[in-house]
């Protein structure tokens, strides 16, 4: 008989949750809007709603345990999620306990960052499963970051590594929201990347995108940008170009420090592909040392959101297989 696991994600607008069987994947997924703006005991409630349901699909007794991809800070215990961006209010939660208490069961529930979720789902289902160690890095609203090593995350002392969206490529550019001068965050955060976009298309009359967008600049953003460059814009290359340029830049950092040339990158931006990526790929050996430059790679994660629901599931496997071990 298979064993199921829930995999969770937490995002600013919608909560995306699926069962997942150890051995067929996602066999059926759901979701919510997060509604943030209320709080986190409306979002912890939403959650446990989503749960609840997929509990209910699965063979009685079947489930054996609930993984969480969260932004924000987790604690090295995996149960506390602490100033996560976009939901009001929420400072620290312990989810586990939460959870628990809420759904009236002692159901396992393991906590960890999203994107070392997303980096997980990857190692296991995704682009990085050719390789046991990697670096991920997710392109969305903001700049996320993992480290797979030897196929597991590598957490740091505290649970907090690998946040490569607050390294720094100019310590006098743009400040990323967490403070940080210069960040990459700051220049590849889809809020930062369409305002940059919208101050330079003022030299491109012509373009195609102030096509796509009517007009209305502010409805500009990374899709648009894509769509543009589809259709050979100009400018909408020449910002992608200049994106990847800047991801190169820190991805050359990051190998500096790891030792580790295989990098993976998903998130909504990604979606831009090689018009990203190629740039990047350019330039990133002139940011690495010469004696770490044999087989760079950079790999787009093509899974989209299942990488994290299914790394997220994939924690709760985990877990259990610990437990198991230490009888």
């Amino acid at each position: 008989m298979s064993s199921y696991a829930i995999g969770v994600d937490i995002g600013g607008t919608n909560l995306k949750a699926a069962l997942v069987a150890r051995e067929d994947g996602l066999l059926e997924q759901t979701q919510r809007p997060t509604e943030a703006r209320q709080g986190p005991e409306h979002v912890t409630s939403q959650i446990t709603g989503l749960v609840a349901d997929l509990i209910d699909l699965a063979p009685s007794d079947a489930v054996m345990g609930v993984g969480i991809g969260a932004p924000g800070a987790v604690n090295w215990e995996r149960t506390t999620v602490s100033h996560p961006p976009n939901i009001d209010d929420w400072e620290s939660v312990n989810l586990r306990a939460s959870l628990q208490s809420r759904l009236g069961r002692s159901l396992p529930i393991i906590v960890e960052n999203d994107a070392n979720v997303a980096a997980l789902g990857s190692a296991f289902h995704g682009a990085g499963r050719h390789v046991d160690s990697f670096i991920m890095v997710t392109l969305g609203t903001g700049v996320g970051g993992g480290i797979i090593y030897q196929n597991k995350i590598f957490r740091g002392s505290t649970g907090g590594a690998g946040e490569i969206g607050h390294m720094t490529v100019d310590y006098e550019g743009p400040f990323a929201n967490t403070g940080v001068g210069g960040a990459i965050e700051g220049y590849l955060g889809q809020r930062f990347l369409t305002r940059h976009a919208r101050d330079r298309i003022v030299n491109y009359p012509d373009s195609t995108v102030r096509d796509l967008v009517e007009g209305d600049l502010d409805q500009m953003s990374p899709r648009t940008l894509y769509d543009a460059a589809t259709q050979g814009d100009e400018f909408a290359q020449a910002m992608l170009a200049w994106a990847g340029h800047k991801l190169g830049c820190v991805l050359g950092s990051a190998v500096n420090l790891l030792d580790i040339r295989t990098i993976v990158v998903g998130g909504g931006v990604s979606a831009a592909g090689d018009y990203i990526l190629d740039p990047a790929r350019d330039v990133l050996p002139r940011f690495v040392t010469p004696g770490l430059r044999d087989d760079l790679q950079i790999h787009r994660e093509d899974l989209g959101n299942e990488a994290s629901l299914l790394g997220a599931a994939r924690l709760a496997f985990e877990g259990k297989d610990a437990q198991v071990g230490t009888r």
